[in-house]
């Protein structure tokens, strides 16, 4: 692992403290308490952050956050989007598993596609950004398994209202996803352990039927793989948005394999919510 400059940890040190008192002015002297620096340490270094603009000297010798500074803060507050570094992470998973890998985001009971990437043979295969589609109970395992009190809620107002039965089946698929971190679904009702549309027929239309969601998976089984979605969490440990990949060419995956795919999704869906806490 490559290691940061001394240097730049003091300077980041600089102004991360005083980012978190930026009503407030500090002496040399204060900086060199708090932050435990050599005062000619402290001093070149606060010297520099002036020169450029990222710090301010007033008359009475104490420091503020400076102009120039402000202008990056302006500049990363309108223009940062995780979906920056989501992409890249996207492109390199498409390619990977030859699929189409999609960002999901959760607007009130409607999933909007907001970023893709589709490997060179599913170009034509990618779902349009903008897409909307209304939250089936399939999705609820991946944006509310961490939230079940919205899981709850989304309950209680769907009509018609869920049976014990299915909400049996919800529950389970949830479990799953809180374990593992991932959810998956599957294009045939062969396999027993999912959670299937003929056992949630009144959450969705004929055309939903084909698709179900696992409730648990056997590394030795064999499963036809519609998609595997995991979340991003943000700063306060709540689902940001959803990572999906779609279009596995296979015929069946085994469940090692599907594992493995959700483990690098998983850890791609981890380096992104880094960034954003």
């Amino acid at each position: 692992m490559t290691r940061s400059s001394p240097g730049v940890k003091r300077i980041a040190a600089i102004l991360d403290f005083m980012a978190d008192h930026p009503a407030q002015s500090f002496a040399l002297t204060d900086l060199v308490r708090a932050l435990r620096l050599s005062r000619a340490t402290c001093h070149a270094l606060l010297t520099g952050l002036v020169e450029v603009g990222y710090l301010y000297r007033t008359s009475d010798k104490t420091y503020v956050l400076g102009p120039a500074l402000a202008k990056v803060g302006r500049a990363a507050a309108q223009n940062m989007s995780p979906l920056q570094v989501a992409q890249p992470e996207m492109r390199a998973l498409a390619d990977e598993y030859d699929v189409v890998c999609s960002a999901f985001f959760l607007e009130g009971d409607t999933i909007v596609s907001r970023e893709r990437a589709a490997s060179i043979s599913h170009v034509g295969f990618s779902i349009p950004l903008g897409t909307r589609v209304t939250l089936l109970p399939r999705s609820l395992p991946v944006f509310f398994s961490w939230s079940p009190d919205e899981a709850a809620a989304w309950l209680q107002r769907v009509d018609p209202p869920a049976t014990e039965a299915q909400r049996g089946l919800i529950e389970a698929g949830m479990a799953f996803a809180r374990e593992h971190g991932f959810a998956a679904l599957v294009r045939t009702d062969a396999n027993e352990n999912a959670i299937l549309p003929q056992d949630l027929e009144a959450f969705g239309s004929e055309a939903d039927r084909p698709i179900g969601v696992l409730a648990q998976i056997d590394t030795d089984r064999r499963y036809a793989v519609s998609s595997i979605t995991a979340p991003v969490f943000n700063a306060d440990g709540k689902v940001e948005f959803v990572i999906g990949l779609m279009g596995f060419t296979s015929r069946a995956m085994s469940g090692a394999e599907v594992f493995a795919v959700a483990a690098s999704l998983r850890a791609a869906c981890a380096r992104i919510g880094a960034f954003i806490a």
